[in-house]
């Protein structure tokens, strides 16, 4: 989905008037759009349809448990040519970046909740893998897409035997400081769309290989697991969860390749570190 197409599928969703003054904040599994006192997200094919209705039921919950979150504007999403569309109220603009400790204290408050009235799937962090590389087409190498599927399989048999050390239960799912906003009120939940009901070790690794992979600050690393209270890295499990992360980093960026030539450039250099087996080649977000 380019953005033209995001487009057409805004001006028939009908939410923004006149959609053509929307300005376009992202574009990747979801267009993400702005204008006035709304945020309308365009999910890019409708096997996203159930994961948007999630995640407008779990920003109802949130609300409700007092944790400061993304509010909807709708109770359910649209389907507009294929495509799930929900709203959202916007945000107050950001007073300052998110930083790693602004996400910690999130999680130890949604971590601390019990299990939600709507009802949680697994955080199926590989479930993805197969559909990015469909995505990707022949715009790479077949044996790089072997190669993926492969670790897939290893490393979802590997995490379905971990022991965890903390309890599980509610997680968002990609706790990143990109999905934090920092408010005149202070940090706000965003893009609750990956919520689960899992380990929450999946949140804290999250961070750990932004450490090792993304250039993270040692420093800022350590803010982050002391506003938490623990490194996930203390734990036996977390090279597993680390490296299906990885996995499905790798196929994630897969998707763009088509139509990206720096997409293509980024999955390839991520695949050859990970078939080396060389843990310090620094990876960059797209």
């Amino acid at each position: 989905m380019d953005e033209a197409r995001a487009r057409a599928v805004l001006a028939g969703a009908k939410v923004l008037s006149p959609a053509a003054d929307a300005r376009l904040l992202a574009l990747g599994e979801n267009a993400v759009f702005a204008a006035g006192d709304l945020v309308v997200k365009v999910g890019r094919d409708p096997e996203l349809l159930d994961r948007a209705r999630r995640e407008l039921a779990v920003a109802t919950w949130l609300a409700e448990s007092g944790v400061p979150s993304v509010r909807a504007a709708g109770p359910e999403p649209l389907l507009v040519d294929g495509h799930p569309v929900t709203v959202w109220h916007r945000l107050p603009d950001a007073v300052r970046p998110a930083e790693p400790r602004d996400l910690a204290e999130l999680l130890r408050l949604v971590h601390a909740l019990p299990a939600p009235p709507v009802p949680l799937p697994p955080r199926e962090l590989l479930g993805g893998v197969e559909r990015w590389l469909r995505l990707a087409g022949d715009a790479i190498d077949p044996e790089d897409a072997a190669y993926l599927r492969a670790r897939r399989d290893g490393f979802a048999s590997a995490a379905a035997a971990l022991t965890p050390r903390l309890a599980p239960g509610p997680i968002h799912g990609d706790a990143l400081p990109r999905n934090v906003h920092i408010g005149p009120d202070g940090p706000v939940l965003v893009d609750l769309e990956t919520f689960s009901a899992d380990l929450r070790e999946h949140d804290l690794v999250v961070m750990a290989l932004s450490r090792d992979r993304y250039g993270l600050p040692a420093e800022a690393y350590d803010a982050f697991t002391s506003a938490y209270g623990w490194d996930v890295r203390e734990w036996e499990g977390c090279s597993v969860l680390r490296g299906a992360r990885e996995t499905a980093s790798c196929a994630w960026v897969a998707q763009h390749a088509p139509a990206n030539p720096k997409a293509l450039a980024e999955f390839e250099r991520r695949v050859a570190s990970l078939r080396d087996g060389d843990e310090s080649v620094r990876w960059y977000p797209f």
